[in-house]
């Protein structure tokens, strides 16, 4: 059994164990959410998933490309367009000097349409995350990162990039530079300030266990994102008392 054929396998007995008759999933026009729709239709089939188009003052190609994504799939899809929700939100919160702060609430907004729309059909929200995300903590907590299932969280993003390709995903969507699309020109790698590969690269070595050949600053850099992002791979904290 090849690996598209295990992780659907997977969903699928994640979906029965649930009783859940389905999956929805936010389309963003990127390679991550692409895939991860691949896999779920291959689980349950088209007529059981359900492709959420959230735009939030965001570009006109991440809809279009979103769409593009379910028409390959012959998903239905939903608009639900979040811009009036933020800019209501964002009036009734304090200033704040930090960008994240007002950018984080489009990933928690979407977060919550993608579960009142899973709870409406019975169905599980389905993650995007890939393992180098997850590692690095380069999501936002209980936002993109608040999901059901995550088929790509053991995929670092070079094999998500080559499973998109088997998939036969539209290569305008593989081969579009990678963006959480929180503010205009946003991308993953230049917030990151790193590649993907070369994260990659550096991660594979940190779990080989030999990081003899990665620079130093770099080694450093990334061991310093996988440290600050702990608390967002881990439920919170209880205190034991008594």
């Amino acid at each position: 059994m090849d690996l598209v054929d295990r992780i659907a396998a997977w969903l699928r007995e994640r979906a029965d164990a649930a009783g859940a008759e389905g999956f929805v999933i936010g389309l963003s026009g990127g390679v991550d959410s692409a895939v991860a729709a691949a896999l779920g239709t291959r689980a349950v089939g088209p007529e059981h998933m359900l492709a959420a188009l959230m735009p939030c003052h965001s570009l006109p190609d991440d809809l279009r490309l979103g769409r593009l994504v379910a028409e390959t799939l012959g998903i239905p899809a939903v608009t639900v367009d979040l811009s009036a929700a933020y800019d209501a939100l964002f009036a009734a919160l304090p200033p704040s000097d930090h960008p994240l702060a007002a950018a984080n609430i489009k990933p928690r907004l979407r977060m919550i349409a993608l579960y009142y729309l899973a709870q409406a059909h019975n169905y599980l929200v389905l993650g995007s995350g890939n393992q180098t995300e997850l590692t690095v903590g380069y999501f936002t907590k209980y936002g993109d990162g608040g999901v059901d299932l995550l088929p790509l969280g053991s995929l670092n993003k070079t094999e998500v990039w080559a499973l998109a390709r088997v998939l036969g995903l539209p290569d305008e969507v593989i081969e579009r530079p990678p963006s959480a699309g929180l503010w205009p020109s946003q991308t993953d790698e230049g917030e990151m300030g790193i590649t993907y590969h070369e994260l990659d690269h550096v991660l594979a070595a940190i779990e080989a266990g030999d990081t003899a050949a990665i620079d130093p600053a770099t080694l450093h850099k990334v061991q310093g994102m996988i440290a600050r992002s702990a608390h967002k791979r881990a439920m919170p904290p209880i205190f034991g008392h008594g």
